[in-house]
């Protein structure tokens, strides 16, 4: 349930009733407007008698939530989520780009990549220091050695960093080097993982499982919300169907689906819901045109060398022309991308290196 308060109620009226929920069991979640205070309401309250609660100061009326996701409907937040990533507003129609390899290979690809996408436009850069495979004799990531890189990149290039956690157990280092921290679609319903990721307070990029329902992934993204951390992005990144031209079957409903659902920033990641870089644009614009507020695309200088997914790597020179591309059909559309300037500059704009 939401409780709305008066718009006359003083911080007193409000701090009764946020003691008043808690002592009935459940967990008060506050959103402070312009004009009036909102306090959601999760837990079991079918043996709650509402009138304790209309009977404290400043109370105006109860609310329903009827959504089985409560801190994720907008029937708690009409407005959209708007958060600070690096310095870089996130959400409300904001387009940002997150770009960058797979996997975080060595140093020199990654560094390499890293310059590229931020001269082309890139606002994030993304590389997996822990690689979830299907085969064990696969690639699995450089580690910590990985995120120490990310750490040089961004040092080198201002872009905040967003990189995967696999486990509960690492999130704690994950979070030393990491400004966004990714939950792969392998994980979506991994819940001690979602647990530790929303208690770390770090923003969250959740993806969509391969066989995941919207829903599913709205109750994914409520236990990440249930630790008060506000800052979730959702990524729709293609779902497994009978379809076997493409890797995964992109569902572009997904994203106006979510977006009248939720007041969290919805994502699309092209790369993995197509599989193959020729599909990687086409699908990128249509993602903004159906109203997402952000990219994930995998970029790579040798997309033939890659040790994950060079198959549906970008080149460095496809993606600057994808950028273009996105920056000409957010003006059609009379929407906006987040500007390159919001990234700090970096003390020095080319950072050398030893092959």
């Amino acid at each position: 349930m939401m409780i709305v308060m008066r718009a006359d109620a003083t911080q007193e009226d409000v701090q009764s009733v946020l003691a008043c929920v808690e002592e009935l069991g459940l967990t008060p979640h506050i959103s402070q407007g312009v004009e009036r205070t909102v306090i959601g309401v999760v837990g079991d309250s079918r043996n709650v008698h509402l009138d304790q609660v209309l009977r404290q100061p400043g109370v105006d009326r109860i609310v329903p939530i009827t959504r089985p996701y409560k801190l994720a409907s907008r029937e708690f937040n009409a407005l959209d989520s708007v958060f600070q990533v690096g310095g870089i507003a996130v959400g409300a129609g904001n387009v940002i780009i997150i770009a960058g390899p797979c996997a975080v290979e060595d140093r020199f690809q990654l560094l390499e990549t890293a310059h590229a996408v931020r001269q082309a436009g890139a606002h994030l850069l993304r590389g997996g220091a822990f690689k979830p495979r299907t085969s064990p004799y696969a690639f699995q990531g450089m580690g910590e050695e990985g995120l120490e890189l990310l750490a040089e990149a961004r040092q080198a290039t201002g872009m905040p960093i967003v990189t995967e956690v696999m486990e509960p157990e690492k999130v704690q280092l994950v979070s030393q080097y990491a400004d966004v921290l990714q939950i792969g679609a392998r994980n979506m319903q991994n819940y001690a993982l979602l647990h530790a990721a929303g208690a770390s307070q770090r923003p969250v990029l959740l993806k969509r499982g391969m066989s995941a329902t919207v829903e599913e992934l709205l109750m994914a993204a409520e236990y990440i919300l249930s630790h008060d951390n506000r800052r979730v992005i959702l990524c729709e990144r293609g779902i497994r169907t009978f379809e076997t031209a493409t890797r995964n079957t992109t569902d572009i409903n997904a994203i106006p689906v979510l977006k009248a659902q939720t007041h969290l920033p919805v994502f699309l990641d092209p790369s993995h819901s197509t599989g193959y870089w020729e599909y990687v644009s086409a699908i990128a614009l249509a993602g903004i045109a159906a109203g997402a507020d952000g990219l994930m695309v995998e970029v790579h200088v040798h997309p033939q060398r890659a040790l994950s997914d060079g198959m549906q790597s970008l080149k460095p020179e496809r993606f600057a022309h994808l950028v273009s591309q996105i920056a000409a059909l957010c003006s059609a559309l009379g929407r906006r991308m987040a500007p390159p300037e919001q990234i700090p500059t970096p003390p020095s704009e080319r950072l050398e290196w030893s092959t």
